[in-house]
């Protein structure tokens, strides 16, 4: 919902009860998943408020995934090209080909 820009920076983050209900999970889920983003600083507590999205926490999320999509597909599509004898420019040529095919209407 952050990286959407769902929940822009500087509002208010659904309760534990509005999450519980939202997505049908238990309170104490919904509880742990708050307290999760606000230990990685992705929101911040306002007493009496509830909790907020953080500035700069969309662009922290985003090199978060970024980050992510390295490590769980770009290294390993890197070394498996390799051991098909593809150079990193053979396979960026083969994304662009895929990728205008999802881009045509």
């Amino acid at each position: 919902m952050i990286i959407s820009g769902e929940l822009s920076e500087g509002t208010r983050a659904p309760s534990t009860n509005e999450l519980s209900a939202f997505h049908s999970v238990n309170p104490t889920t919904s509880a742990k998943a708050l307290t999760v983003l606000f230990e990685e600083g992705l929101l911040e507590k306002r007493r009496g408020l509830g909790m907020f999205v953080r500035e700069g926490a969309r662009e922290k999320v985003r090199h978060q995934r970024q980050e992510s999509l390295r490590e769980d597909f770009i290294v390993p599509l890197l070394k498996e090209g390799a051991a098909l004898g593809l150079s990193a420019s053979d396979i960026a040529d083969l994304i662009e080909a895929e990728g205008d095919h999802h881009d045509a209407p």
